[in-house]
């Protein structure tokens, strides 16, 4: 089952059911969570009493008194179908997720031994249970294989097609729940109880039951709520000013300007800002246990990368051959792609590759050569090739050197006798500063012997990926500081730090290390992120402020992070970071824009509304609005609409730039701030044209 493209914003699968939400969210424990909306619907319903009485009484300016109520309950509504729509786009994939769950059967081995089994239902699973997957069958919950291998097919979770080995031991036993195994069988331990699964975690998230607040939208909620406090005191003072002009203004009135002057369009959005930010990662096949987790990414300071497959390809690659004195580069390539000819390395592939395109030498038949494949061992650190009463050899400089001078050697024992003698101090030297040479310039050098004689080095070179240069300028431009975790030497790390840009390196990095160095930048008062996938990984990112673990890892890495990348990419760690980035700044545009537009709706209004009392205001009227309650109501309908406006950009998230801090809040006093106070005034002044138009008021 593969996961389906995700709907856009505008599909009617999203705003339909949106619509019903937005009614079921006038309930008070809903509207409750946003102290500024909250504030809103109770002069709301305050002002429907009013209108009510109104028409008890058969008072004046009803029909003006409707239409306050009317556009009070709109903002209310259109605010809570800011949160559906952003709430809605991972309806379906949990509604997706949750029919895998419930609807999968489980063989769980029964007795003793183990050798048969019962059908139940997965969600009646228990932890310790082990239960037999066969091809075909869907794995019921989370889980470790304690036995067998298999091909599952992760793309139910992961949206990726390629099948993936699942085997007892080692990094690669962790199987999910609703994958499906595509050959053999394995028996599986289920790790997690019912409603803890990784599935249920997702369909939580995507329908953002678990959202928590995050501490900076927390303390921006508190920010907006004492803003909406001083517009209490603010307005309750209007009325003993227009007593003292010997004029009076009425409850409802003041409950508008009350309600347009207050923060309402980032207390309207705020919530969809921080549920957008989290289905943008899930779309992205990033898991984030909570909104903190994707709220800290976009305040990293310090990011850790490994280098093996972030940074680099991850496979070594031939990239010259370096003979010694005396020998030709040909002799050294014809002897180096002999040597690697059964060797199935993505190394020794190279090696071979590197030999037809630079020198031309064609690749040999192996069976026609009849000869005897030495493979590589971790005693011997070597592999080569015997053919008719010839040797070569290739491997570290240290053991070729070493099996050339007597040592005990994988060709003890052959059938081909070996000759090794002293190789020359000089020929020791050169060979040697030529194998330093390669490891300072970051590279990894394999020594070439054949039938006795030394022929020279192949230089292996870690391949840094295109465009990570480039990525990492980026993330020194936000002020973000790189560094590669890598568990090669000192020597070879520099060189690769360096061509890949990274800002500094941790070389012959250990699990203590990786921890230590994470404390000592929190301890710095920064926030560091960091990804892993192995069991030795799990210290370091249980202490991350955004630990990343891979899907493929192992539990204990999973359960130690805060964010599950589905696809097992550890260079997604940037794009998360660049996610995380959005988020801030959309929040910090968007509250701009709504401060800005709060002022200017202020400046607009007061004047047109106290003109009649105090006529100096007038010149103030800088829009010409044709009466108070025409202002009035411009600007409470404006305030709803403008809602609805920034839906799309709230749910999108402003255009990311990888710039600093100070520049950015340049960027957005100019874009934003200064877009929030000229559109109220084109708006406000359109719309009272037309309630002029159309004596609304």
């Amino acid at each position: 089952m593969s996961r389906s493209k995700p709907m856009s914003m505008m599909d009617a699968r999203i705003l339909v059911p949106a619509l019903g939400e937005s009614f079921k969210k006038l309930n008070p424990r809903s509207l409750a969570r946003n102290p500024v909306m909250f504030v809103v619907a109770v002069v709301s319903a305050l002002t429907t009493i009013f209108f009510a009485k109104d028409i008890v009484t058969g008072a004046e300016n009803v029909s003006f008194t409707f239409q306050i109520v009317l556009w009070l309950w709109f903002t209310v509504l259109f605010a809570n179908f800011a949160e559906a729509v952003a709430e809605g786009r991972g309806k379906a994939q949990a509604e997706s997720l949750r029919r895998t769950r419930t609807e999968t059967q489980a063989k769980l081995l029964t007795g003793t031994d183990r050798k048969s089994y019962k059908q139940i239902p997965g969600t009646s699973l228990k932890v310790g249970d082990v239960v037999l997957v066969e091809a075909g069958d869907t794995i019921p919950s989370d889980g470790e294989v304690i036995d067998g291998v298999a091909l599952v097919n992760e793309a139910a979770i992961t949206g990726e097609s390629a099948p993936v080995i699942r085997e007892s031991g080692g990094d690669r036993s962790a199987v999910t729940g609703g994958t499906q195994v595509l050959s053999d069988r394995i028996r599986v331990r289920i790790t997690a109880a019912p409603g803890s699964t990784f599935i249920d975690r997702m369909i939580r998230l995507v329908e953002g039951a678990e959202r928590q607040k995050t501490p900076n939208e927390i303390a921006l909620n508190v920010l907006l709520a004492g803003l909406t406090i001083i517009f209490v005191f603010a307005t309750v003072t209007i009325p003993s000013y227009a007593a003292y002009a010997g004029g009076a203004i009425s409850v409802v009135v003041l409950i508008a300007l009350f309600v347009t002057l207050i923060p309402t369009t980032i207390g309207a959005l705020l919530s969809a800002i921080g549920i957008a930010g989290m289905d943008r990662l899930v779309r992205f096949n990033v898991l984030a246990m909570s909104g903190r987790a994707v709220e800290a990414a976009g305040d990293v300071d310090t990011l850790l990368l490994d280098k093996t497959g972030t940074i680099t390809l991850g496979n070594r690659q031939a990239a010259e051959f370096k003979p010694l004195r005396g020998v030709s580069e040909q002799e050294l390539a014809d002897a180096a792609q002999l040597a690697s000819l059964a060797d199935e390395t993505p190394e020794g592939r190279s090696i071979v590759v590197l030999a037809k395109e630079k020198h031309g030498i064609r690749e040999r038949n192996l069976a026609e050569l009849h000869g005897k494949f030495i493979p590589f061992t971790a005693q011997t650190r070597m592999s080569g090739m015997e053919v008719d009463g010839s040797w070569v050899r290739k491997g570290a400089v240290d053991a070729i050197l070493n099996y050339l001078n007597g040592s005990p050697s994988p060709a003890a024992g052959s059938a081909v006798r070996v000759l090794q003698p002293t190789v020359s101090a000089d020929v020791v030297r050169e060979i040697n500063a030529i194998a330093e040479a390669v490891s300072k310039s970051g590279g990894t050098p394999l020594a070439v012997a054949k039938d006795g004689r030394l022929l020279g080095v192949i230089y292996l070179k870690d391949i840094v990926k295109g465009g990570i240069r480039e990525r990492f300028a980026e993330l020194r431009r936000m002020g973000i500081r790189t560094v590669m975790i890598t568990g090669d030497n000192p020597t070879t790390a520099a060189a690769i730090a360096a061509e890949a840009g990274v800002d500094d390196f941790l070389a012959q990095a250990t699990p203590e290390d990786k921890l230590r160095l994470i404390r000592d930048e929190q301890a710095k008062g920064k926030l560091v992120a960091m990804c892993g996938d192995g069991t030795n990984d799990a210290p370091a990112l249980a202490q991350a402020d955004v630990g990343v673990a891979m899907n493929t890892g192992t539990q204990a890495a999973r359960e130690a992070g805060n964010m599950v990348d589905l696809d097992s990419n550890p260079t997604k760690l940037i794009e998360i970071v660049e996610i995380g980035k959005q988020l801030l700044m959309t929040r910090g545009a968007l509250t701009t824009f709504s401060i800005a537009n709060d002022m200017a709706k202020y400046f607009a209004i007061i004047p047109a509304m106290f003109v009649a009392f105090y006529p100096q205001l007038n010149a103030l009227n800088i829009m010409n609005l044709a009466s108070p309650q025409s202002a009035i109501l411009s600007a409470i309908i404006f305030n709803a609409l403008i809602i609805i406006g920034l839906i799309p950009l709230a749910l999108r998230g402003v255009a990311y730039r990888a710039i600093g801090a100070a520049p950015l809040l340049r960027r957005n006093l100019l874009i934003y701030g200064l877009g929030g106070v000229i559109i109220p005034f084109i708006g406000i002044k359109a719309i009272d044209l037309v309630v002029t138009a159309l004596h609304l008021a």
